[in-house]
């Protein structure tokens, strides 16, 4: 997959495809309608599929103190546009300028003059433009007046619940990960660089990968089973997320312990895979209650993932 960065240069090859438009945060299987809706236009019209997606997400630009709970970096969701079959991806900077545009200025410009769209597809949702004035009606409208086709994707929903990125960061704030994972169609994944820590994990007999989390994420703290992923080799473990009550509730920090592995992660880039809950965060009187109930939480993460199959679907 092709991805392009601004619409300022679009190469030949990329004009007149058939694009999915939206943020796309956590690409679930709400989403995931919409591109294969996209991809079979694209092949109907022998053109290019692809996503036009915003970085940041426009609510990190609007409000920047305010957390937000990102599902996906956009590395991640490129990932999962290429592995769902998309032949481009448009990644437009959502600035000022971007976010001053009114809708009718940025289909002309963007979607018209720059990309030569022949089919946008969004969902039923999508809001646009300066002031969130443009609706996919505006679209519709758009699309007969500047000759391109649109299709609006209605919401898809399982046992009468909409898959929706809200709804998803509500199940990882109660710690449902299956809920999360039935939504996205997959396990819930984050990635980061491994940092030093304070060691108590070593000293417990528990050496852990400690991750810093993006700003804004607002999974329920406790222990977890997960998968990790190092350089496409993946390992079981047992993660912690929390504020250790029975330390110094300091900053919370991902700590995974990776069963049966011995060496040195400082500094390396690696993805962890959440499973399942185990429970929740507690205070313990002395350490040696604490590592009686890690080693539990261990052999409770061993049979999970024992079990567990690549993905929740």
């Amino acid at each position: 997959m092709r991805v392009i960065h601004g619409y300022e240069h679009i190469p030949a090859e990329a004009r007149g495809a058939v694009l999915a438009v939206g943020n796309f945060d956590g690409v679930h299987r709400g989403h995931q309608a919409l591109v294969e809706r996209t991809i079979a236009k694209a092949r109907e019209l022998g053109k290019p599929a692809g996503a036009l997606v915003f970085e940041p997400h426009p609510r990190e630009f609007f409000a920047p103190d305010e957390p937000h709970f990102r599902l996906t970096a956009i590395e991640e969701k490129l990932s999962l546009f290429d592995a769902l079959g998309f032949d481009v991806a448009i990644v437009l900077r959502f600035d000022a300028a971007l976010a001053g545009l009114d809708a009718e200025t940025f289909i002309r410009r963007v979607l018209v003059d720059a990309l030569k769209v022949s089919h946008v597809v969004v969902g039923y949702h999508f809001f646009f433009g300066k002031g969130r004035a443009g609706t996919p009606e505006t679209l519709r409208a758009a699309g007969e007046k500047y000759g391109f086709g649109v299709t609006i994707v209605a919401p898809v929903a399982e046992a009468g619940d909409a898959f929706s990125s809200t709804a998803i960061r509500l199940h990882l704030a109660q710690g449902d990960i299956a809920g999360a994972a039935r939504a996205l169609g997959r396990w819930w994944r984050v990635h980061g660089r491994v940092v030093g820590g304070a060691k108590r994990g070593t000293g417990l007999g528990f050496p852990t990968a400690n991750i810093p989390l993006r700003k804004g994420t607002a999974l329920a703290h406790g222990i977890y089973a997960v998968r990790t992923y190092i350089d496409g080799t993946k390992i079981d473990g047992a993660a912690y997320l929390g504020t250790r009550p029975t330390f110094d509730n300091g900053m919370p920090v991902l700590e995974v312990f990776l069963f049966d592995f011995d060496g040195d992660l400082y500094g390396r880039e690696i993805e962890v895979e959440f499973v399942a809950h185990i429970r929740d965060d507690r205070k313990f009187d002395t350490s040696e209650e604490l590592v009686a109930q890690m080693e539990n939480d261990c052999a409770m993460a061993r049979k999970i993932l024992t079990s567990a199959g690549p993905g929740p679907i």
